[in-house]
């Protein structure tokens, strides 16, 4: 992948928050050190970096694309009210893949889980 320093920024800026930003709120503050940035560029460096494994990509419960900065080995929970993205750390999905690489008679390289539900935030208000 040949260097830009787009991309480059737009990388520190989504690993710089926990916050699991929309390509909307990393065109916003891209803008201030790169004002001619479209978000046309944003979002084809966002699914250049999300295809080569730099960035995870989450779909929230209203369809919304969210992005991740930390690849490491680790899940999500979105809550379908608020679209609030917590990061979920728990053992044992490794053995999950290698159920699913048994059952499936397949090599399984990467998984991702993603929770769905109401956030502590969001169940307290019902």
């Amino acid at each position: 992948m040949k260097y830009s320093k787009q991309r480059e920024a737009l990388l520190t800026l989504l690993r710089s928050t926990r916050s699991h930003p929309s390509a909307d709120w990393l065109y916003e503050n891209l803008r201030k050190d790169f004002p001619s940035i479209s978000l046309g560029t944003v979002y084809r460096n966002l699914a250049l970096l999300a295809d080569n494994g730099e960035i995870m990509k989450i779909q929230t419960s209203a369809n919304k694309e969210h992005f991740d900065g930390f690849v490491y080995k680790h899940h999500h929970f979105v809550c379908r009210n608020c679209d609030k993205i917590i990061d979920v750390d728990i053992d044992g999905i490794e053995n999950a893949e290698k159920q699913a690489a048994k059952k499936l008679h397949a090599t399984v390289e990467d998984s991702s889980l993603v929770f769905y539900g109401l956030c502590m935030e969001c169940s307290q208000k019902i």
